[in-house]
C-alpha cells in the first residue's frame, strides 16, 4: 500500500464537508497516451489505488506502462468500536488521496492500442469510489 514514509503531523484535520472547486493541477495527460480522469469529489484510499493498479496491469499483460498520478498522503483516524466519548482523537488507520473533478488518476501508454487501454482503464474504474471518464491525448496536427 502507498503511504508516506514520514509526515510532519501524525494526524490531519478533517474537512468540513466537500472540498469545493475543480482541480487546478494534474489535469493534463503528461506521460502516457490514455488516462482515467475524475468527474467528482472524493477520497480514494491506498487500497483502492492498489486494486485499480492491479486490475489495469492484469488486463494489459505487462505490455505498456501505467503511471499513478495520485498519492494518498492524508491520514484518516478512527477510534475503536464501543469506546466512550472523549479521550481524544483515534489512531491513524489508513491514508487517502483527496480528489477533485478534473484530476488525472491513472495514465497508460507505451505502445498500447486504444481498445486495450480503454478496457484496462474500465476495469480499473470499477475499483474506485468516484465517477471517472476515459480520456485520450489530443492528436496534434
Amino acid at each position: 500500500m502507498l503511504q508516506p514514509k514520514r509526515t510532519k503531523h501524525r494526524k490531519a484535520q478533517r474537512n468540513q464537508g466537500i472540498k469545493k472547486g475543480n482541480a487546478t493541477r494534474g489535469t493534463r495527460i503528461n506521460f502516457g497516451d490514455f488516462a482515467l480522469k475524475a468527474l467528482e469529489h472524493g477520497q480514494i484510499t491506498s487500497r483502492q489505488i492498489e486494486a485499480a493498479r492491479v486490475a489495469i496491469n492484469r488486463h494489459m499483460k505487462r505490455a505498456g506502462k501505467v503511471w499513478i498520478r495520485i498519492y494518498p498522503d492524508k491520514p484518516v483516524t478512527k477510534t475503536p468500536a464501543e469506546t466512550r466519548m472523549g479521550k481524544g482523537k483515534g489512531a491513524p488507520e489508513f491514508y487517502v488521496a483527496e480528489i477533485q473533478p478534473g484530476r488525472v488518476l491513472f495514465e497508460v501508454g507505451g505502445g498500447v492500442s486504444r481498445e486495450v487501454a480503454q478496457e484496462a482503464l474500465r476495469l480499473g474504474r470499477h475499483k474506485l469510489p468516484i465517477r471517472t471518464k476515459f480520456v485520450a491525448r489530443p492528436v496534434l496536427g
